[in-house]
């Protein structure tokens, strides 16, 4: 049974809505003070707090902030007999869950409770998920130890509980569409996840693909066709590459969000939009608004809440357990019995900067194992990527004005090929800020130009 805390100095009030949600199957407690209703909130911990602005001993905005401090996931409903906008406005940024202006509407308020309940439980399963493994946080197939993924996990846990838009940013095999589908099957695992990939498909073809088309409306229509949008009814529909997407139809997709609903191709009823839409890039979408590529006022729709998936290079520590996540697929998909890879092979993968992220990890984990002939993957079942490493290696190194292979250099050539190297990869840098990246002082620094010959005009 669901504990419910009203604090309201209004008797009649509290005593209307104890007797109505005590009806409906909810332990309800009252207190008349601020100080009444914290002390209460600790001897009882409830679930959910209804709490007016308006109290003879503590401002109520002041209780809400204890309230939260004793418990973040608290879900808190205020209820005030003030009708003004920054009243309201005050209350969410405070971090209530909702703000009712009084007379209260007993039903309306129910259903907010049921929802706030619904949130609560959220957000106690990623909470709980967190605890379990601190040092290692999986969500469906999204592996992490990092601080940044333990954020994603937190969002992924808020969004779920409605059906707000989502913008995921990342580099190509990230993992934006696990992302999505995690959100998914979080909110509406019993309704259709539809993912459109916008480079892949014509503009002309694109439109008919999300929004359908009527029988007659261009050739080749023999019969009315439902989009995507349609067809994902309470679900989700996932725009792969949003950024591919042309600026004609960004417009009618800005006007989806904006009025969520549309017309099919070539018709004229109006079709209502039920599904969530997430959308995914792996362009900085604010470069391509400033090229005339992308509409702001899109981004600002899509742009509700926003995801960014770091690279496999900014959270090596999530190399290994990605590693035995993916082999435990892999063994299934292959029917084999893989333990995990060799220590040079991890030294490897380690120093290596996965261009292709996750994806490319799991590719070569894949094409590894196919032919492997034991149950640790080792340097020779990967042949082809140690040796494109290796040449890469070399490249680098003949690049490096420093390290010449087969030469012997003296400290002051070092020095001098070091100076050299700071200053043309510096970019516009002043003498002061060189000065602090080789430590050391202004006048030492001139010297050095002095003595190696080095012309350098910057201030």
């Amino acid at each position: 049974m669901a504990k419910i805390l009203i604090v309201d100095a209004d008797h009649d009030v509290s005593k209307s809505l104890d007797r109505y949600l005590t009806e409906k199957g909810y332990d309800v407690f009252t207190a008349e003070t601020g100080t009444e209703g914290l002390n209460t909130f600790v001897e009882t911990s409830p679930d959910v707090v209804i709490l007016d602005t308006s109290l003879p001993d503590i401002n109520g905005f002041t209780v809400l902030e204890d309230l939260r401090e004793e418990d973040e996931n608290l879900k808190v409903i205020m209820i005030t007999a003030v009708h003004d906008m920054d009243t309201a406005i005050n209350a969410m940024k405070a971090g209530a869950y909702e703000y009712f202006q009084k007379p209260v509407d007993a039903t309306e308020l129910n259903l907010t409770i049921q929802k706030a309940l619904k949130a609560r439980e959220m957000d106690k399963r990623v909470d709980d998920l967190l605890l379990k493994s601190p040092q290692r946080f999986k969500v469906g197939d999204i592996i992490g130890t990092s601080r940044e993924m333990s954020e994603i996990f937190k969002t992924i846990g808020i969004v779920s509980q409605s059906k707000t838009t989502v913008l995921i940013q990342g580099e190509s095999g990230t993992g934006k569409e696990l992302i999505a589908k995690v959100i998914h099957r979080i909110t509406t695992p019993e309704e259709p996840f539809i993912a459109v990939n916008c480079s892949a498909i014509v503009e002309t073809l694109l439109e008919s693909e999300l929004f359908g088309h009527e029988k007659g409306s261009f050739t080749g229509a023999i019969s009315r066709k439902l989009g995507k949008f349609e067809l994902a009814r309470y679900g989700t529909v996932f725009l792969d590459e949003i950024s591919e997407m042309s600026l004609n139809l960004q417009a009618k997709l800005l006007r989806v969000l904006q009025e969520m609903e549309f017309e099919r191709v070539g018709g004229k009823d109006r079709v209502k939009v039920n599904a969530r839409i997430i959308a995914a890039t792996n362009q900085e979408l604010k470069h391509l608004i400033e090229e005339g590529k992308f509409r702001d006022d899109l981004f600002y729709r899509l742009n509700v809440v926003s995801i960014h998936i770091p690279p496999l290079r900014d959270r090596r520590d999530d190399i290994a357990p990605l590693i035995d996540h993916l082999l435990a697929k892999i063994n299934l998909d292959l029917n084999k019995r893989i333990l995990g890879v060799a220590d040079g092979v991890m030294d490897v993968f380690m120093k290596y900067d996965w261009p292709g992220n996750v994806r490319e990890l799991e590719n070569l984990l894949v094409s590894a194992a196919v032919a492997a002939k034991g149950q640790i993957l080792v340097t020779e079942d990967f042949q082809e990527f140690m040796e494109g490493v290796r040449k890469q290696q070399i490249a680098e190194k003949k690049s490096d004005p420093v390290s010449e292979p087969g030469m012997w250099l003296s400290l002051d050539e070092v020095e001098e090929k070091y100076i050299r190297k700071v200053i043309k990869e510096s970019g516009h840098k002043t003498k002061g800020e060189l000065c602090e990246i080789l430590g050391i002082s202004r006048p030492t620094f001139e010297r050095k130009l002095e003595k190696y010959k080095i012309s350098f005009e910057r201030d």
